[in-house]
């Protein structure tokens, strides 16, 4: 049985770390609202003041309120008679049979700790947007006259420009939105260096590459504008949500701003969660889906089906090493002679050690095989689709916190991953079927061995899990 609304309606009606106590949170820290906490609240106050007929009337089209007052919306007489006669007159139209379930899945969702609970709050208020203007309901006026709906397949844009291992994060909630959107056209916009690999996935009907224009490069910027402009997008997600891409609904001004998923100023269905920087990538990335509609999301990464091998790697037991990092991050990476020495240990063992790296990591890739002569130097040899193939194959890997290795975790064989204190894993740790994480503040101290027993036969199945040394050691 339900719980009832409480009026007023506030965060605290729904559990701590929930999306709807974020949603609420969020909303209740700011000047301008989201039209749909505004409504939420109005379902209580009218199911408070009124009945559930009432409600429905009001959020189907009729709408009661001359204005808000506490706990309770005022009307007249003249518009509660007007509403009735509505209910009577429209009990199944499209309208009522939308409102019906949005009052109903809010008064579920309080109280609620399962996310489905609160997924299909969202989802409702997503099924009446397409009979009512949700904007108007929110501002207490009657309802336009509304714009029919988009004809034929909608235009629907995902953006991701971002370093590798986000990327292939960002993979994971895709084929939810492909799914979700299964009669749209679905368009990625990313870098480049991404783009054969996004191909690869067929989750897309089409890929443009953002040329990045730099702050003063004004043709570059004119030239991205009318890149986007041309397209008429419907509907955006934005997994970047940086200054960059929070810019872009200006570049398609003047004009109609798509819907826009992610937390640009004013966007239509913004991750309305104030600690969504202290969430891991793709938890973040599930919510922000969640507050557009779309739920249940993957909360691991999706890589396509591989490609070719290299030819030394064919037919042969091999493990991927990825000595490497961000260049400007030297404190993430574990020192190179250590992997010389797991490169040994692992060839004894029956593996062929494969290391893999940018262009700029090659001394690293000479390193570990001068130390152990029958490893593979693939070190700049690799790009993101033919790291997809070998992550596919590999029977284990093991690498510092860069993109190569969040591409090995997708690849769903087991990981060993090896954080410093330079970043947090429970922020932007790699996700996987069989990921193990290893963390010390510094990578120094951390011993061959201890990574070698993290490779055991079942260490590394079924769930992720981090190793800490204690402070004391």
């Amino acid at each position: 049985m339900a719980v009832a609304i409480p009026a007023p309606l506030d965060a605290g009606a729904f559990p701590d770390a929930t999306p709807l106590h974020a949603f609420f949170a969020w909303n209740e820290a700011r000047r301008a609202k989201d039209r749909r906490y505004i409504v939420a609240c109005d379902v209580a106050r009218l199911l408070h003041g009124f009945d559930y007929d009432l409600c429905a009337a009001h959020l189907a089209g009729a709408p009661l309120g001359l204005r808000r007052s506490g706990r309770r919306i005022l009307a007249s007489s003249t518009a509660i008679e007007r509403a009735r006669e509505f209910v009577a007159a429209f009990a199944g139209s499209a309208a009522v049979s939308a409102a019906q379930p949005a009052i109903d899945a809010l008064r579920a969702a309080v109280g609620a700790s399962d996310p489905a609970a609160h997924a299909a709050v969202f989802r409702a208020f997503e099924e009446l947007a397409e009979h009512v203007d949700l904007d108007d309901l929110a501002r207490l006026r009657a309802q336009r006259n509304r714009s029919p709906p988009v004809s034929g397949r909608r235009r629907i844009l995902v953006i991701k420009l971002g370093a590798l291992g986000d990327f292939i994060q960002a993979l994971g909630p895709v084929p939810a939105i492909r799914s979700h959107h299964a009669g749209d056209r679905l368009i990625l916009l990313t870098r480049g260096r991404y783009a054969e690999l996004a191909a690869q996935t067929g989750l897309f009907d089409d890929i443009m590459v953002d040329p990045r224009p730099r702050p003063l490069d004004v043709r570059g910027w004119l030239a991205l504008r009318h890149m986007l402009r041309r397209q008429h997008f419907d509907r955006v997600y934005d997994f970047q949500t940086s200054d960059r891409s929070n810019f872009y609904p200006w570049l398609l001004r003047p004009g109609k701003t798509p819907q826009w998923s992610g937390t640009a100023w004013r966007c239509s269905h913004p991750h309305a969660n104030r600690g969504r920087d202290r969430q891991h990538t793709m938890d973040r990335q599930a919510e922000q889906l969640l507050m557009a509609g779309i739920y249940p999301v993957p909360l691991t990464p999706w890589l396509p089906a591989a490609g070719a091998l290299p030819a030394a790697l064919i037919g042969r037991r091999f493990a991927l090493l990825v000595p490497g990092s961000s260049p400007g991050r030297p404190e993430k990476r574990w020192p190179v002679h250590r992997y010389g020495e797991l490169a040994r240990l692992l060839s004894q063992q029956g593996y062929l050690p494969a290391v893999v790296g940018a262009v700029g990591e090659r001394e690293l890739g000479r390193a570990i095989c001068a130390a152990c002569p029958t490893s593979v130097d693939l070190v700049g040899q690799t790009d993101v689709a033919a790291l997809a193939a070998l992550a596919r194959a590999a029977a284990l890997t093991v690498g510092n916190d860069t993109g190569a290795t969040h591409v090995a975790a997708a690849g769903g064989n087991p990981v060993v991953v090896l954080f410093s204190g330079a970043s947090n894993p429970d922020l932007c740790a790699p996700r996987g079927a069989q990921v193990r994480v290893l963390a010390e503040p510094d990578l120094a101290d951390l011993a061959v061995e201890t990574v070698l027993a993290a490779l055991a036969p079942g260490e590394a199945r079924g769930e992720q899990c981090a190793l800490r040394r204690s402070e004391d050691g």
